[in-house]
């Protein structure tokens, strides 16, 4: 059965429905491979006998012809997400083994379509990190290795084990969060398909938060059309989210392989950033003549502000976590360490339960919230955010999405910038705009860099036009003809 695990989310869904195997044989094969990749450190929870026991109801609801949309694909789902009576901790030791009474929304979608979960995934401790280094279960690895060497590479972060998990063939296809790039940046770096949808396409609900107006739930993919199958399901609104949007959610994967001629994509000079590697602008360059080949117009545009968007992203979101994470405080769930007062429960609690990059968010954004700097820092950069979201306004104007490279690099060695936080946050060059402005954005894998690692090109689209995103995401997609697999070492 393992060549089950090679299917795309489509070709097994197909293969579920003519009856050339059961939920339960693929769901089987997927159990074995999770099991025999345990090296990559992609779960954190393994759950074979729940995934055998949905994939064997999948196999009686086909069985009575009343299959679901997902019906019998085993999907990884990401461990910021509470999943009812499975360990949910967001790869934190401040959660300890808290078990959640209730199924985020996201998840609940997924499963009410009939998907079938393998586990939870590893992360970067409440999606904080560009490298999955900060998960208190330990880095996850990726599955790819740069040409001739052993070096263990980043799969990127925060959703790490989720881009690892379906570039190795693990799972048909994974959810993931995206705050700052941590969808986009992780696809990128493992030759998968991430998208961030529109802010508030997605519920929040159930979904352990770090910064409320930024974070969205969107899934990590093989190809174009899984990721647009998948997120049909995850989408829709959601009354329990007071920031989920009132909207119909389109039939994404009906936007794959549509023309898109006559359509206007801009480049922002903008991102031409220093210290970037020629192969990554070449391959930009690649992408807008792929796009022009396939009949788009192809504009040049200005974001002016984009030089000030990691600053004001690393004010707004370290505030915004600062706030978020103060309800961890050994009271009510989760870790508690002994103190002889109040106020030393909760710093011993805290102390412990959190790691180095989380506490060092918490204390940045206390202090921009602080008396005498909430002005200087905070206000400021909202202001800036305001700006940023002008810019595209005005992009608009001209063009309907925006082309750009994904990560200023290709996956880099573990531990080979941990010691440097400034270096770690620069990966976010080119991602955190849209999660300022709120707008939909996708990685698709474009090719291969000099040591044959994988790297991406992000689209980005105006806020509710993810069906523009899917129509040129597969025009890249068939003109890269990108077939690069991770050659298993684990």
């Amino acid at each position: 059965m393992a060549s089950l695990t090679s299917l795309t989310l489509k070709g097994a869904l197909d293969g579920l429905a003519s009856g050339a195997f059961s939920a339960v044989e693929l769901t089987q094969a997927h159990v074995e491979a999770v099991e025999a990749a345990r090296p990559l450190n992609a779960f954190v929870l393994e759950t074979p006998e729940k995934a055998l026991e949905m994939a064997r109801a999948s196999d009686s609801r086909r069985a009575r012809g009343e299959a679901g949309r997902l019906d019998g694909a085993p999907l990884g789902i990401k461990d910021l997400f509470c999943t009812e009576g499975v360990r949910s901790t967001a790869c934190s030791k401040i959660l300890g083994d808290f078990v959640p009474t209730y199924e985020s929304t996201v998840s609940a979608n997924l499963f009410r379509d009939g998907a079938v979960m393998l586990g939870k995934l590893n992360m970067d401790e409440f999606a904080m990190g560009s490298s999955n280094e900060t998960s208190a279960f330990g880095a996850v690895v990726n599955p790819w290795r740069a040409a001739g060497s052993n070096q263990a590479l980043t799969p990127g972060g925060s959703s790490g084990g989720s881009a690892a998990a379906v570039a190795a063939d693990l799972c048909l296809g994974a959810t993931a969060t995206d705050t700052g790039g941590s969808i986009r940046q992780p696809a990128a770096f493992t030759g998968t398909v991430g998208i961030k949808p529109t802010y508030g396409r997605c519920s929040r609900w159930g979904v352990a938060a770090f910064a409320s107006s930024l974070d969205q739930a969107g899934p990590i993919a093989k190809t174009v059309e899984d990721a647009a199958i998948l997120l049909t399901s995850m989408a829709g609104h959601d009354p329990k989210d007071s920031t989920s949007l009132p909207v119909e959610t389109p039939d994404f994967a009906a936007f794959v392989g549509k023309s898109v001629k006559g359509l206007r994509v801009g480049v922002p000079k903008e991102y031409r950033v220093d210290g970037m590697p020629p192969e990554i602008e070449q391959l930009w360059a690649k992408g807008v003549e792929w796009l022009r080949d396939a009949g788009c117009e192809i504009v040049e545009v200005s974001l002016p502000h984009t030089k000030y968007a990691l600053p004001a992203y690393y004010i707004v979101a370290p505030a915004e976590a600062s706030s978020n994470l103060a309800r961890y405080d050994g009271m009510r769930y989760g870790l508690r360490a002994d103190g002889a007062n109040l106020t030393e429960v909760y710093e011993n609690t805290r102390a412990a339960g959190f790691g180095d990059e989380v506490k060092r968010r918490i204390l940045i954004g206390t202090y921009v919230l602080s008396a005498g700097y909430y002005d200087a820092y905070y206000l400021k950069a909202q202001k800036v955010r305001r700006r940023i979201a002008d810019d595209f306004d005005r992009a608009w104007e001209s063009c309907d999405a925006l082309l750009t490279p994904t990560a200023p690099s290709a996956a880099f060695g573990l531990g080979e910038r941990q010691a440097d936080p400034i270096a770690m946050y620069l990966n976010d060059v080119f991602t955190v705009t849209t999660n300022l402005a709120g707008l939909p954005s996708m990685s698709v894998p474009a090719g291969l860099d000099a040591g044959g690692l994988p790297l991406g090109l992000q689209l980005i689209g105006k806020a509710l036009d993810e069906g523009t995103l899917f129509s040129l995401a597969g025009a890249v997609e068939r003109a890269a003809g990108f077939r690069a697999k991770a050659q298993r070492w684990w």
